[in-house]
């Protein structure tokens, strides 16, 4: 007798000044293959919550816990992109039980003791989303459109103040079991693991993982806008193998 493990719930989770709407086109995409896909926007970025500068990382980890609760409890895989790796993180520290695996999207998981931004001043409640040629010095914007572009400005929500200062604490072992599957887009997967076996802060974390599959997805690190079709059927591939 075969058993088959029903197919998870996938859930996206994008990073920094982002909404559940900046997944919309990845899934149009994933209609066929995930129509039960969802995407989540983090407490502290909803342009509607009146409290939304004081939002932490603990509030996201629970409103992605609680989602998964929604949706029955059972294993979920969670894609994150950029700064969806913090709450993410947590979320496997916390409850590794509840995740089957994780898709990080242009990201990877974080470090205990490290913060996006520790020296964020404290007199600031957020930060807006800095001028194009500020971010591109951080973040790559390549196959990014004008009108891509403009209807990010549009669309972004400051990132919450306590979010890019709190550090993450990890003590679970567990969350190191995980199946993790790299999407590498700005960086490719050969010069991340490279960075990773020597150590560098942003990517150490990488190398502790026991099961980690890479995959080049050559673009800038918003591939839900820039290549929205070809990171739908990574997602829909990735999943059909937790499943």
């Amino acid at each position: 007798m075969t058993t088959t493990i029903a197919s998870p719930t996938v859930i996206l989770i994008a990073g920094h000044w982002l909404g559940a709407w900046a997944w919309d086109e990845v899934l149009e995409h994933l209609k066929s293959d995930l129509p039960g896909a969802i995407a989540m926007t983090l407490p502290g970025l909803d342009v509607n919550d009146p409290w939304r500068a004081t939002r932490t990382l603990d509030a996201q980890a629970e409103a992605i816990l609680a989602v998964i609760a929604q949706h029955g409890n059972q294993p979920a895989l969670l894609v994150a992109h950029s700064g969806a790796n913090a709450p993410v993180s947590l979320v496997m520290d916390r409850h590794p039980e509840l995740v089957r695996r994780v898709l990080w999207v242009d990201s990877g998981p974080v470090a205990t003791g490290t913060a996006f931004a520790p020296d964020f001043p404290e007199e600031l409640d957020e930060l807006v989303l800095p001028p194009f040629p500020v971010l591109a010095q951080q973040a790559s914007l390549e196959d990014l459109s004008a009108g891509m572009l403009e209807r990010f400005r549009a669309l972004a929500v400051p990132e919450p103040g306590p979010v890019l200062r709190q550090p993450i604490v990890l003590s679970n072992e567990a969350r190191r079991k995980i199946h993790t599957t790299l999407v590498c887009c700005s960086i490719p997967s050969a010069q991340v693991l490279e960075l990773a076996q020597t150590g560098h802060p942003r990517f150490a974390e990488v190398a502790n993982f026991e099961h980690l599959h890479m995959i080049d997805l050559p673009t800038g690190h918003w591939p839900m806008w820039s290549i929205p079709r070809d990171l739908a059927k990574v997602l829909a591939s990735e999943t059909a193998r937790s499943s």
